[in-house]
């Protein structure tokens, strides 16, 4: 019989900057996949772009998301690892706790600093358990007793782990910790050919649409261009830049990333991106900024400095379409919100976090919060699916 102090012993470490890790040790666990040559699934938690967070200062001192990098370490060997953040805000994050906070500190409690598991400013669901191929069972445990751990003898509010996936979820559920479901729009290749092969999958209502506002999209009087890997340029970026600013003024306040963020992905992360851009005149007046996984598209930044009709529409949705048919991906992941996506064939899905509440009277409202809630999306994801505008039967009109 074993003796249960046999086990292996792991270690939880804490680190300020991905500095403190290699490359190899962290992708090792992020995207163990990339050994047979092609893309990670989930570029966003590969060491390149969480440094890139890092370096250009989007994240760090000031910011609100303040690194505490989480690895679990068995026998010598980093064996688990989770982008792990110290908050002094809420924003950023795309599964909103405003309201507890708010109910928290009127209550007389002290929400934040909070901790966060999270891609910062990326509402994309992807693993934030990060796990060797073999570990996954002790890996994913450690880290959430890690972390718990941390949150509990640091006496703060609360652990969140959000845009985790649902076997995340699920697991995480099982140990303790709260589940939350919340919706987003995405649109799905069923094996298309091409975009017409979409449109025939529509109600003929819809397929007019969509084919009208292609239509007034690209007649705003340029051209729209796509550019990946070596085809983007420093330029590019400059125009870029300028929608970047103009969109999260509006939305934000503040734009999350630094402008050296865009220099450091011309650098590093350009073979990952995709960039669509219109340009009329000699000038780019407009673009939309995706990242490219494996097996997913994920649209993340829009902007223009000129407004044309449908053109939105189209940079963001319907070229991002496109790209996937054309490259075999499953997936588009349009972002947040936008119920104006339904009409556009991106159909609502669930998407899931986890959290850990320190109060257990707290914990206990929201748990209670969460059941309504879960029970609220679920229906309006019955409804606005029904309204899609994907074809009811087979008999509908084809023309």
């Amino acid at each position: 019989m074993s003796d249960p102090t046999d086990a292996p012993t792991i270690a939880i470490s804490m680190h300020g900057s991905l500095s403190q890790i290699t490359a190899g040790e962290w992708d090792a666990c992020a995207c163990p996949e990339v050994a047979d040559g092609g893309r990670a699934y989930d570029p966003f938690t590969t060491y390149r772009w969480l440094k890139a967070f890092e370096d250009s200062r989007s994240v760090g001192a000031g910011t609100g998301w303040d690194p505490r990098y989480m690895t679990a370490e068995m026998d010598g060997q980093i064996i688990a690892c989770a982008p792990l953040y110290a908050k002094s805000h809420s924003q950023g994050e795309y599964i909103f706790d405003h309201n507890w906070a708010h109910a928290w500190e009127r209550a007389g409690g002290r929400y934040y600093p909070k901790l966060q598991i999270a891609v910062p400013f990326t509402p994309a669901t992807g693993r934030r358990f990060l796990t060797r191929p073999g570990f996954e069972a002790e890996g994913i445990s450690a880290l959430v007793q890690g972390a718990v751990q941390v949150a509990s003898d640091n006496e703060l509010s609360s652990l969140h782990i959000t845009f985790c996936t649902e076997a995340e979820a699920i697991a995480g559920e099982q140990i303790g910790l709260l589940r939350r479901r919340t919706q987003q729009y995405h649109w799905e290749n069923r094996g298309y050919a091409d975009f017409d092969a979409f449109l025939a999958d529509l109600s003929s209502r819809k397929r007019k649409t969509i084919r009208k506002e292609r239509e007034r999209a690209q007649g705003f009087g340029g051209t729209i261009h796509q550019f990946t890997g070596d085809q983007i340029q420093p330029d590019h970026w400059d125009a870029f830049w300028a929608f970047y600013q103009d969109t999260g003024a509006r939305k934000w306040g503040t734009p999350y990333l630094t402008r050296k963020f865009f220099d450091i992905a011309q650098e590093r992360l350009r073979d990952d991106i995709l960039l669509v851009l219109a340009e009329r005149d000699g000038r780019w007046v407009a673009g939309a900024m995706n990242v490219i996984g494996r097996d997913t598209l994920y649209g993340r930044y829009w902007g223009c400095v000129e407004d044309h009709p449908c053109l939105h529409f189209e940079l963001c949705y319907y070229q991002a379409m496109d790209y996937a048919i054309a490259h075999g991906q499953s997936r588009v992941e349009a972002g947040a919100q936008g119920e104006h996506k339904l009409a556009r064939g991106y159909l609502p899905v669930y998407t899931h976090s986890l959290h850990w509440i320190g109060d257990p009277g707290f914990s206990d409202a929201i748990a209670r919060y969460l059941e309504a809630e879960a029970e609220a999306v679920g229906q309006d994801i019955e409804v606005l699916t029904s309204y899609g505008p994907f074809r009811k039967d087979t008999t509908e009109d084809h023309q």
